[in-house]
């Protein structure tokens, strides 16, 4: 009759106990503030595309014949509230466009503010305002 030398009751992972729950408490705080960190990164790209998408429509509602700086704004308003983007800022140079002459430029800037756009309650990019401009010229 063949008999093990290992004991029936005893653990077979040995020392190696509470090893796994130690490495997961110390990656943990780790890997939170890296997914944090993604998300709130991810919140400002959001940001910015949407101030690029909002600032691209308003030259594309200022260079349409009869256009007038209202337009403009009530264009780039409306994709920020559809965005959910809060307190930006639009802008508009010159700061009426219906007087323009062909071949004269406009820009449209819009600025937000990153502490009252971002999805968590951490800021990493506190402070920050983000911009996006488009220049475009009036054309007949």
């Amino acid at each position: 009759m063949i008999r093990s030398t290992r004991p029936h009751n005893s653990n077979k992972f040995g020392p190696r106990r509470g090893v796994a729950a130690a490495e997961f408490a110390v990656c943990l705080p780790v890997m939170v503030l890296l997914l944090t960190g993604m998300i709130e990164t991810c919140s400002m790209v959001f940001l910015k595309q949407s101030l690029a998408v909002a600032a691209y429509e308003g030259a594309h509602t200022a260079v349409k014949p009869n256009a007038t700086t209202a337009d403009v704004r009530a264009t780039c308003q409306s994709i920020l509230a559809d965005r959910r983007i809060n307190d930006a800022d639009i802008q508009v140079t010159p700061a009426e466009i219906s007087g323009l002459a062909p071949g004269e430029y406009m820009t449209i800037r819009i600025t937000a503010p990153s502490n009252s756009n971002g999805v968590l309650p951490l800021r990493f990019f506190r402070g920050v305002t983000i911009d996006a401009s488009a220049v475009v010229m009036k054309e007949l």
